[in-house]
């Protein structure tokens, strides 16, 4: 029998002047759950940076081959994935239960517009459970601590802790790395983390020097290009598994049908690592 958390209210918490990325997200998949707030600051970031409508639909099949690898390969069977967004195609929990119907998956968003949208991604499979949190990435110790955590996934088995086009809302001085270290501390050996994270590195020269010095695109619109060798920071102790730090357009892509896009288009690294 599936199992849903209650979710509280939130709707009137929802901001329709200020943009916020998982609405902007949304608009870049083609979703209807934004406004023209978001609209506008998402139009402003693809004049500047073409490739992000596309980034952000490679970022999504990103997420569904790297689930699919943890729970068929890894035998992953229990996730916590932050900054999930608003429900779209191949959810966590819809792609983990797709291979085992009794996977567990808490998501972790600030948005009340997910929140109030909470009812769709708790649809889970008849023997898994979803749970929902109303929390902040900048907030790992409640995350940690919440009730409805600590209900749905048992942390003293391994874990897929997912950080999918999240971090790069997170500034330096908002210490990213710490935060990611005490997610990652939590949890057990074996456990894996799954990231993606915006760059510059595959752009040409100049729209490198202009992502880099764009630090923001109105409230809410923060990004940090981060290089490898940054990124690369976020794995500090744990084994990352082949192919390394790729684009997105190249984790475990297999090979498709037709061309892929090229790394410059998606604009985005990624890359999974085990906890040994």
């Amino acid at each position: 029998m599936a199992v849903e958390r209650t979710v509280p209210g939130g709707a009137d918490r929802i901001d329709t002047t200020v943009a916020h990325p998982a609405r902007r997200y949304n608009y870049w998949l083609g979703g209807k759950d934004n406004f023209q707030v978001d609209r506008e600051s998402g139009d402003a970031i693809a004049a500047a940076f073409p490739g992000v409508r596309l980034g952000a639909m490679e970022n999504r099949r990103f997420l569904r081959r790297a689930v699919s690898h943890l729970v068929r390969d890894a035998g992953i069977d229990q996730f916590l994935d932050i900054g999930t967004g608003i429900p779209s195609a191949d959810n966590t929990h819809e792609v983990a239960q797709a291979i085992d119907p009794r996977a567990r998956v808490v998501y972790v968003d600030n948005d009340p517009i997910v929140l109030a949208h909470a009812r769709a991604l708790l649809n889970s499979a008849s023997e898994g459970v979803t749970a929902y949190l109303d929390a902040d990435l900048r907030e790992p110790e409640k995350i940690l601590s919440h009730p409805d955590l600590l209900t749905t996934l048992d942390l003293s088995r391994p874990v897929g802790l997912m950080l999918v086009a999240v971090l790069h809302f997170v500034r330096d001085d908002e210490d990213p790395y710490g935060l990611v270290r005490r997610l990652v501390d939590a949890l057990p050996s074996g456990s894996y983390l799954t990231m993606s994270h915006v760059t510059a590195d595959y752009f040409p020269p100049e729209q490198a020097r202009v992502a880099r010095g764009s630090q923001s695109f109105g409230p809410h619109g923060v990004m940090a290009f981060r290089t490898r060798d940054e990124f690369v920071r976020f794995f500090d102790g744990l084994e990352i598994l082949d192919p390394g730090v790729v684009s997105v357009t190249e984790w475990r892509a297999g090979d498709g049908s037709g061309p892929r896009p090229t790394a410059a288009e998606a604009g985005i690294h990624c890359a999974v690592a085990r906890k040994p």
